[in-house]
């Protein structure tokens, strides 16, 4: 029986799944793992391949602790584990990545165990990266698995995806999430956070440990008082756009959070139906008091913004945008 206490909870029986290819001695040459952020798909696969790595391995497929591999890898120093991932956070993987990867993988493994890659996150490979590594693929080399990980599997070419293994991590219920929360000494509301994090449970707590909720009250607050005419467009952008704690992406989808919300508001949608339950109060005001068409429209602005985002944008001039738009909406 595998031991599952080294994954997460919500990880066991894929965990169970995974030692089963140690067991039955059928090693995948490319596993592609997939699932939301804030699942620990990167936990799961070193998890899995530190047991691969390990020399002397005890029963229950715990690693020893004490070989030169185990060793190794605490130091993180092993030569038989590779880590391929972008120089930049939203930056892609460059073929050059891969050529260097290619030099390594023409020298046998160094140890007698496996050899691991893991490439994080696999749709960052751009055109030219992605073929030079199908090459990888096509022509396997003695003793070595890659391990692919990713949230936008439909990202990576079809070429890539036909010759791995698949594995995906799926959202747990919300009860073992908050369970999970609550051992990891989150007192805030559980739901709420996972709410935020579309179940998430690292995200969820990610976020209560930046203090997600206050932080969106604030922000939540500066937006209500722009269409009050009580806040400096031009100078809320330029602090918006500044905040470290705040990724932009975050910041959009909370006010498209906040749009929907209006809009179902409207509909005289319960509390529970809300993105944002706690704000129930102030978002049924908005939708008695705005003009749907217009709520639309704006809602139309913010997904065109959030397309943007992810490109090279001015945020500052982004967000100015924005917020003169819902400055502009028409009242009842």
């Amino acid at each position: 029986m595998a031991n599952s206490s080294i994954v997460y909870p919500w990880q066991q029986s894929l965990w169970q799944h995974l030692v089963g290819y140690i067991e039955q001695q059928r090693i995948p040459q490319a596993l592609l793992i997939t699932g939301a952020t804030g699942m620990g798909k990167r936990h799961l696969a070193e998890a899995f391949a530190q047991v691969l790595l390990c020399q002397n391995p005890l029963p229950g497929h715990l690693v020893c602790g004490a070989c030169h591999g185990c060793h190794l890898w605490r130091a993180q120093t092993h030569p038989d584990y590779l880590l391929i991932e972008p120089d930049e956070p939203g930056k892609a993987i460059g073929i050059d990545k891969i050529r260097q990867l290619i030099v390594k993988l023409a020298l046998k493994p160094q140890f007698d165990t496996q050899r691991l890659v893991i490439i994080q996150p696999a749709d960052q490979l751009n055109n030219a990266s992605a073929n030079a590594f199908l090459k990888c693929l096509e022509e396997p080399t003695e003793r070595t698995s890659f391990i692919l990980l990713t949230d936008k599997p439909t990202r990576l070419p079809a070429t890539i995806r036909s010759r791995c293994q698949s594995v995906h991590c799926q959202l747990p219920d919300r009860q073992l999430a908050g369970q999970w929360l609550q051992q990891q000494g989150v007192n805030e509301d559980h739901d709420l956070l996972l709410r935020f994090a579309q179940g998430a449970p690292l995200l969820a707590k990610q976020y209560a440990d930046q203090h997600f909720i206050d932080l969106r009250q604030k922000y939540f607050n500066d937006w209500l008082q722009v269409l009050e005419g009580k806040q400096n467009l031009v100078t809320l952008a330029e602090l918006w756009q500044k905040q470290d704690k705040l990724d932009l992406a975050v910041l959009l989808t909370w006010m498209a959070s906040w749009v929907m919300d209006i809009i179902k508001s409207a509909h005289q949608a319960d509390a529970d139906k809300l993105h944002n339950p706690d704000m129930k109060k102030s978002l049924q005001a908005l939708a008695e008091r705005l003009e749907l068409k217009h709520v639309y429209k704006f809602y139309d602005n913010l997904l065109n913004a959030q397309s943007q985002a992810s490109k090279q944008v001015n945020k500052q001039l982004l967000l100015e945008q924005l917020l003169i738009n819902w400055a502009q909406l028409n009242t009842r």
